[in-house]
């Protein structure tokens, strides 16, 4: 059987890159208000690893590396593992890729909603689209506002995260799939084809963090949030300690203190007032429980853990990739360097009057060009891919 080191993490594609081998490689939101809320190819060689707008800036980073590495890397720790392959079926759809991964740059939609039984709301707090290039290997990431105002000819003006909770309510009625629907508006307004879609929620976090056993993160500050609106109960002290699954989702998803009584007039976090947290300090704490998951996932014991983290990425997420997409890109992009990948976030003031965010143009003409740059090859990696 073979493995890599690092739990079982398996050798990139030799077709990745744009370059041929003849060795076979192996498979690579905030809480706030009330609620709301590739190794190189051949065999087993790894490359080194060289190492605004409103509120939701820092979930930008959050989510793309949660879905693109975690989620991706997660379904090629087992890829050796007969049951563990079974289980990552789960994933995707059935079908041959019309456009393959590890030889053809592709555009996904990354869509991160609100949505918990105790809301069952479909909010998406987090709207991006990732295109990436395996000849270059990079990648290109765009989000928007999740209360950007956005103006599309043959659409409504609405706000950036109300469009998908519109085409799923479509859907259920008998329209076009949702997916389908993000995909064809976001292609048409940043002019690109989108070839998928995937859907996260909240859940996705607190789900992996316990599948991997709890991450060890440095608590910046006290942190107590508590309402029976949505069940939501934030409680953290200072300093260096192992979360679990709820206590790693509310570390990230802090934004204030409790403001409101409960309906018997009780204030839950009476005598714990604890302070504001600032975007930038929302950032600093995603960017913490990234790098927790990552190094757990390094000594990760695939044989015994890998099937909880499959299951806890497939019920909590919906994508049309199909299965053997998924394995493209968790052969390509698995240990894609961090230095290769460019954000471009489109910002803007916000209005109080209108609640929208008036995106900035002169940002988003430079998200336009940046993701149809990634797919015509123009990104140049920083690190470049092993000979």
């Amino acid at each position: 059987m073979s493995s890599t080191k690092g739990g079982g993490l398996p050798p990139r594609s030799g077709a990745a890159r744009g370059r041929t081998t003849g060795a076979s490689g192996g498979a690579g939101g905030a809480a706030g208000g009330n609620g709301a809320a590739g190794g190189a190819g051949g065999s087993g060689g790894r490359r080194p690893a060289n190492a605004g707008g409103r509120k939701k800036s820092g979930a930008k980073r959050f989510w793309t590396i949660l879905v693109i590495l975690l989620i991706l890397a997660v379904i090629g720790i087992g890829i050796y593992v007969g049951m563990i392959y079974q289980k990552s079926k789960a994933i995707g759809t059935a079908g041959e890729p019309v456009r393959p991964a590890d030889t053809q740059p592709i555009a996904m939609a990354l869509l991160g909603t609100d949505f918990r039984q105790e809301t069952n709301t479909n909010l998406t707090d987090v709207v991006m689209v990732v295109a990436m290039n395996p000849k270059t290997d990079t990648a290109t990431v765009v989000s928007l506002p999740r209360d950007g105002r956005f103006e599309l000819d043959g659409y409504k003006v609405r706000k950036v995260n109300a469009y998908y909770p519109k085409f799923l309510s479509d859907e259920k009625k008998g329209g076009d799939s949702a997916k389908d629907e993000m995909k064809k508006m976001l292609g048409k307004y940043f002019g690109v084809s989108i070839d998928y879609a995937t859907v996260v929620n909240f859940n996705t976090v607190k789900d992996v963090v316990d599948a991997v056993g709890g991450v060890e993160v440095n608590v910046d500050q006290n942190m107590c949030y508590k309402t029976e609106a949505d069940g939501t109960d934030i409680d953290l002290q200072k300093g260096l300690q192992t979360l679990d699954g709820k206590q790693a989702l509310g570390f990230v998803r802090y934004r204030h203190t409790t403001n409101t009584l409960t309906m018997s007039g009780k204030d839950l976090c009476a005598g714990n007032k604890t302070p504001e947290s600032s975007d930038l300090d929302r950032n600093k704490r995603q960017q913490e429980l990234i790098a927790s998951i990552l190094e757990k996932l390094k000594s990760f014991n695939a044989v015994t853990k890998a099937g909880s983290l499959i299951d806890a990425v497939a019920k909590n997420m919906d994508t049309d990739l199909e299965n053997k997409q998924v394995m493209n890109l968790v052969r390509t992009y698995w240990d894609i360097p961090k230095e290769n990948i460019t954000y471009k976030q489109v910002t803007g003031p916000w209005s109080r009057k209108t609640g929208f965010v008036d995106m900035k143009k002169d940002e988003l003409e430079a998200a336009k060009q940046a993701l149809q740059d990634e797919l015509a090859g123009r990104h140049q990696p920083t690190t470049p891919a092993a000979p």
